[in-house]
């Protein structure tokens, strides 16, 4: 089974994807997609759901379940029979429970071999990131001026004394986000 959900985003069953996209260009793809009418979807939600909300109720095999834990979603995962499942990453899910993410991780790419799985987030964070390692491929999608916005408030923080160049070091420009300015020496 071959399920285009937009123009270049084709996904194959057996894959395990992962997507970070704006809200309304998921929505926009879960609603106007004829072709997700025709499989068993189940749509994954944890304690705080972005775009359940408006997704359209016309689907018949739309089924909806909420992980309110890391153990829940990680029990979801391990019985879906679904042939399309999407899990909409809840960050809250893993606070006092980071040691459910490699299992959580493996019951992802377990349950791909049977269905198309997508891990989705509007914003990848740190959990999202060692979830999706092992995925089969990873779309990012972007409205140019939300990605702009995005890279303006980076702030990666100063790391240890170790990483930071040389003072006599001319070469980079930028180093973790501070500029480094020095006096070339005569």
């Amino acid at each position: 089974m071959l399920v285009e959900l937009q123009h270049g985003l084709a996904l194959e069953e057996g894959t395990f994807n992962a997507v970070v996209a704006p809200e309304h260009v998921v929505l926009s793809m879960i609603n106007t997609n004829a072709d997700l009418q025709r499989y068993l979807f189940l749509f994954v939600g944890g304690n705080f759901s972005r775009i359940l909300s408006g997704v359209h109720r016309t689907a018949t095999n739309f089924d909806v379940q909420r992980a309110f834990t890391a153990h829940q979603l990680f029990t979801i995962l391990t019985e879906a029979s679904h042939s399309f499942i999407f899990i909409e990453h809840d960050p809250t899910l893993y606070d006092g429970a980071r040691e459910m993410i490699a299992p959580i991780a493996g019951a992802l790419l377990e349950v791909s071999h049977d269905a198309i799985v997508i891990l989705y987030s509007p914003t990848p964070d740190l959990a999202f990131q060692a979830l999706i390692r092992d995925a089969n491929r990873v779309y990012i999608l972007s409205v140019p001026e939300e990605l702009k916005r995005q890279f303006a408030q980076v702030h990666i923080p100063r790391r240890a004394n170790l990483f930071f160049p040389d003072r006599k070091q001319k070469t980079l420009d930028l180093w973790y986000g501070k500029r480094v300015r020095e006096a070339v020496p005569e």
